[in-house]
């Protein structure tokens, strides 16, 4: 706040007196912008809810970035927390990190097309029960965010994922203006929609 002298009728010599100032406020060009990334859970699920109290208190109470990272992520929505497949996990874990405890803040979900499941350790929001029964079928374990949070408190010896945000069938038509690539959404795929030009080569070229 700015404390700016004034003068009073009182004073008319243009003399002030000692007691006589005017606060005034500092306008900001950011005034009315409003901050708009969420600060709390909108879920009504209990559990969210105090997995959330319990990692305010540890982003609060450590110095450890994982905390708070777990914590912001907790707050997003569904669209904003993808599942992560079991061979995504694979692929991503190698023989030095194979000791370390997997983490998704988010769904695990199975993959058929991974033959084999080597011995895991993921913590993470939820499972499929196909992909809880593949981990544990091959020894490996898998733990919720409270038990994780006892395990490493600080997040130390955890590989943090997360899916691919922009694989969902709705990006595809995203994009404004022609040459963008986006999906068209076509009423049906019959032999009577959009199969002339551009699509056969009897009607003047085939992309």
């Amino acid at each position: 706040m700015g404390m700016l002298p004034t003068s009073s009728p009182s004073c008319a010599s243009g003399d002030l007196a000692d007691d006589e100032v005017l606060t005034i406020g500092i306008d900001l060009n950011a005034h009315h912008v409003r901050s708009t990334h969420r600060k709390a859970p909108k879920s009504d699920n209990v559990y969210v809810k105090l997995l959330v109290k319990l990692y305010r208190f540890l982003a609060r109470r450590t110095d450890s970035a994982f905390n708070k990272v777990v914590l912001r992520r907790l707050f997003m929505s569904r669209i904003n927390r993808p599942p992560v497949s079991i061979s995504r996990i694979v692929a991503n874990t190698s023989e030095k990190s194979n000791n370390k405890t997997v983490v998704v803040i988010g769904t695990v979900t199975d993959d058929n097309r991974l033959l084999k499941v080597p011995k895991l350790s993921v913590a993470a929001l939820r499972f499929t029960a196909t992909a809880r029964a593949r981990i544990e079928a091959a020894g490996g374990e898998v733990l919720t965010l409270d038990q994780l949070a006892l395990r490493a408190p600080t997040g130390s010896n955890t590989l943090l994922l997360r899916g691919p945000k922009n694989a969902r069938e709705a990006v595809k038509h995203f994009g404004f203006g022609p040459h963008k690539h986006k999906k068209p959404y076509v009423e049906s795929k019959g032999r009577k929609f959009e199969k002339a030009r551009g699509r056969r080569r009897s009607r003047g070229f085939k992309v």
